[in-house]
């Protein structure tokens, strides 16, 4: 019976340190790689939102006094194109857009309006807020006047 006993632990003592040495290495391992894998990691880069003009067509606008008729026009396009998603207001599916352009440059909101993919692939600040609102925002196909009109009537809801 002890021949056995001691049989039975003798295999097992064996079967144990088979292949042990790469299962130690592979364990051995694991610190460090989370170690580096953890340093890898970056922060967001840091922009000032009222110097992110984002990226896209739109480089430079220029603003002057609130023209009416293109208010009158962008709060139709808005009206027809955004409501879905967005309120003046109140965060719905996207922020709400009273004060927007007190937070953002006349060109990102530009440029977010008339190529939301290329920015939240490209601009922080758009990455940053896909990851809190969790929907991208829909690529409605404006033209560059409907985008400005829109703009322009953001400027009336500060």
């Amino acid at each position: 019976m002890k021949l056995k006993f001691l049989s039975v632990l003798a295999l097992g003592a064996m079967l144990m340190s088979c292949g042990g040495e790469k299962a130690k290495k592979e364990v051995a391992k694991t610190p460090v790689e989370n170690e580096v894998k953890s340093e890898v990691k970056a922060e967001p880069v840091k922009i000032d939102p009222m110097k992110d003009k984002g990226v896209g067509t739109i480089k430079s606008v220029t603003l002057g006094d609130i023209d009416e008729a293109m208010v009158a026009k962008g709060e139709e396009v808005y009206k027809a194109k955004c409501t879905a998603c967005h309120k003046i207001s109140k965060r719905f599916v996207g922020p709400g857009l009273k004060g927007v352009t007190e937070r953002r440059t006349p060109e990102w909101i530009m440029n977010m309006i008339l190529d939301p993919e290329l920015m939240v692939v490209e601009n922080e600040t758009a990455k940053q807020l896909l990851i809190e609102y969790t929907a991208p925002m829909a690529n409605q196909n404006l033209t560059e006047d409907e985008a400005r009109a829109i703009l322009e009537y953001f400027r009336t809801k500060n």
